[in-house]
């Protein structure tokens, strides 16, 4: 690959909002639905994209894409990073802050006590399994921060304040976002809800 093929080309970012902006959702990375790391390398990648040869293009441009104020990064889609745009918002919002079923039923003891003291302090650093279940759940919104001590750990707010704090207002009910969610990732060509994947769970 040549040196200007690892330079970021000037409209990559502006072409992932494109595609963000048009659907609503998109995958970080996925072996077979549509992904910003795919779109970036211009190609489909099984592994890790961080030996990539434009490892750095591609990083640069997801830090920008999660950086932007109309995008919203969770796991949402199949438990994976996803890039979610903010006509999408009220809709996650409504069905993220209902904690129904899905969301609490077989939460382990750890997570349990994680999410306790979330819902009194309104936001933490955690790490860990639990970290990763409340986030999965949709219980928190979940951010990847580096420490002072340089270590990763998971940055988990309550929807109620990351709603304030960046202004949206959610009138619908739960089952109203469901449904548009539900459709997005119908649209995007598939992929598993975390209510879904509930559901299959309980299936005989």
């Amino acid at each position: 690959m040549s040196r200007e093929d690892r330079l970021p080309r000037p409209s990559e970012s502006a072409l992932l909002l494109s595609f963000l902006n048009e659907h609503g959702l998109l995958l970080q990375q996925d072996k077979v639905l549509p992904n910003a790391v795919a779109i970036l390398a211009g190609e489909t990648l099984a592994g890790s994209w961080w030996s990539h040869p434009r490892a750095a293009v591609i990083f640069r441009c997801l830090s920008e894409l999660a950086d932007h104020p109309d995008v919203l990064q969770t796991k949402l889609v199949s438990g994976k990073v996803t890039f979610v745009y903010r006509r999408l918002w009220p809709m996650l919002l409504a069905v993220a802050s209902a904690h129904e079923t899905w969301q609490l039923d077989g939460l382990s003891n750890a997570a349990k006590r994680l999410f306790d003291r979330l819902e009194a302090d309104h936001e933490l650093l955690a790490s860990g399994a639990p970290a990763k279940e409340i986030e999965r759940r949709l219980l928190a919104h979940g951010e990847q921060v580096h420490t002072n001590s340089g270590r990763h750990a998971t940055r988990l707010e309550t929807w109620e304040a990351w709603s304030k704090r960046v202004r949206c207002n959610n009138k619908l009910t739960a089952e109203e976002g469901r449904r548009a969610l539900e459709e997005a990732v119908r649209l995007m060509g598939g992929g598993e809800l975390p209510w879904e994947k509930s559901r299959s769970r309980r299936a005989p």
